[in-house]
């Protein structure tokens, strides 16, 4: 493998919201020399505009509803971290992103532990294999006991847990932490937020000059724990971390600065570099000389004075050039990338090279979806990027009845990049919505507000699920006849049964035994 693409590590942060995961991000960035001054997350006002969130709405309610892409440099690896939603109603953004990622970073917060998005997140994760690294934040408060913790993600995820690091001392009296894989013990500097805390290298935890940095009573819990850990929990083993089957774990404070080196150094040094990606008919491999990518997000009006689109594209082979003539496997045309851009965030670079396992932006005018596969000629399709049904149905009207037609050009743009299911029902005008959660509808408002300058109501309909229809073509003409009531089509064309009750379901599964109803569909250029 050329030691460009060897030096990548493309990974993604999940958390439950609130765990801390856009301060780790900022920290990163900082440590990474991206940034001068980390953005203070709960800090007022400007202060609060954190750099990975950069719509409207995010900066407002201080919560991160799309994934952003950040690359930056760290030593002697290029990072392509990926911040994606710790709130459960913008997952499926979530769940796209980790089809991207070589390995996945959790965050818990000490206080918490395992809660109900991280286990949902942490499935998506298995599914695909995705190695883990995990950072238990928030040591500097009260927080459980660090046998607790270790066990909790044990018996909730079923992953075996090995410490990289382990605490000295817990809420107040928190110091900082023992590095077991390097022997070192780090110190914490509690007066300025910023600053990466003190290193001692040392001699095991019998080497009397710990004395100077550890009271005795914490010194003697330290030395009792990790004798402990290093006798119940399973060694270190680098090859079972990147099948997935084991995560190491380390203890910090992301808004204190506090062992987030660490754990950059241990995705470099342990996480994954560029992994094969899977695709029709073949498995595509990072090292092959010509280039290939997939659009696993995108993003409008990141720029708001420009009505542009950017698909972020991940290269999964190859070594990519600007100007570089790609072939749009789905519209079957050549495509000229000239203006693609790296980010940090909101803002851009052009990117004149990218290798495989980087994720670069390919602004354009919607030829690019979801599931489109780039490539050099050869037609490959990157599969296994999911799209779910949406668990909550509701109608749109515009405010203003004349500009119906813009509302239904803003409820393409958001179709398009996954942020909203749109469904066009075969009887009666206008169109129905589908998300995943509330907060979407809100969202989903004021973007179109702010994008288009049009106000809307969303209403509620008598439809509260939706399901995709295959089957063969006969089959399916026949239900869609019987059931005009019920038939929509999404924004692809392809045909969608509403639903109001499971009876409705039951109903099809009887009546039509041919046909298939399905809760996910598959984001794949259909030719």
């Amino acid at each position: 493998m050329p030691p460009e693409i060897q030096r990548r590590r493309t990974f993604a942060i999940i958390s439950h919201p609130d765990a801390g995961k856009t301060t780790l991000t900022e920290k990163f960035l900082l440590f990474g020399g991206a940034i001068q001054m980390a953005g203070q997350v709960r800090a007022k006002g400007e202060a609060r505009r954190t750099r990975s969130d950069f719509m409207q709405m995010e900066k407002e309610r201080g919560i991160s509803v799309s994934a952003s892409a950040m690359s930056f440099d760290y030593k002697r690896y290029r990072f392509n971290l990926v911040d994606t939603p710790g709130h459960s109603d913008f997952s499926e953004d979530t769940y796209r992103t980790l089809t991207a990622v070589d390995a996945a970073v959790m965050v818990i917060d000490g206080a918490k532990g395992v809660e109900s998005q991280t286990r949902k997140l942490f499935e998506v994760c298995r599914l695909r294999d995705l190695p883990i690294l995990t950072f238990c934040n928030k040591m500097d408060r009260e927080s459980r006991d660090t046998f607790e913790i270790v066990s909790e993600i044990q018996e909730n995820l079923a992953i075996d847990v090995t410490p990289a690091s382990w605490p000295i001392g817990t809420g107040r009296d928190f110091l900082g932490a023992y590095d077991l894989l390097h022997d070192r013990i780090e110190l914490m500097d509690r007066a300025d937020r910023n600053r990466v805390a003190e290193s001692i290298q040392i001699d095991g935890l019998d080497d009397p000059r710990i004395e100077q940095y550890v009271p005795a009573d914490l010194l003697a819990r330290l030395r009792e724990e990790v004798e402990m850990a290093r006798g119940l929990l399973p060694a270190f083993d680098r090859q079972s971390i990147l099948e997935g089957h084991m995560t190491p774990i380390w203890f910090g404070s992301a808004i204190n600065s506090f062992g987030v080196k660490e754990l950059m150094d241990g995705i470099g040094e342990y996480g994954p570099e560029p992994q094969p990606q899977r695709a029709e008919p073949r498995e595509v491999s990072p090292e092959e000389p010509s280039v290939a990518g997939f659009v696993f997000k995108v993003q409008a009006n990141m720029d708001p004075k420009h009505r542009d689109r950017v698909a972020f594209v991940r290269l999964a082979s190859g070594h990519f050039e600007r100007g570089m003539k790609l072939h749009h496997v789905r519209a079957g045309k050549p495509m000229s990338i000239t203006n693609p851009v790296l980010f940090l965030a909101a803002d851009r670079e052009l990117a004149e090279e990218a290798w495989a396992g980087d994720i670069i932006g390919i602004p354009n005018h919607g030829q690019l979806r979801i599931g489109d596969t780039l490539t050099e000629g050869e037609p490959l399709r990157v599969t296994g990027i999911p799209s779910f049904a949406p668990e909550l149905l509701q109608t749109v009207r515009a405010g203003d009845p004349l500009k119906a037609k813009h509302l239904e050009k803003a409820l393409m743009q958001f179709a398009e990049e996954g942020a909203a299911k749109v469904f066009k029902p075969m009887i009666g005008s206008g169109f129905i919505v589908g998300v995943v959660g509330q907060l979407q509808f809100e969202v989903l408002a004021s973007r179109i507000e702010l994008e288009y300058g049009l106000p809307v109501r969303f209403e509620s309909t008598q439809f509260n699920s939706a399901r995709w229809v295959s089957g063969p073509k006969d089959a399916v003409e026949d239900l869609v006849s019987k059931n005009k009531q019920h038939i929509a089509h999404d924004n692809d064309g392809d045909v969608v049964f509403l639903t109001r009750l499971q009876w409705d379901i039951d109903r099809v599964v009887r009546d039509h035994p041919q046909v298939r109803l399905t809760a996910t569909k598959e984001m794949m250029a259909a030719a």
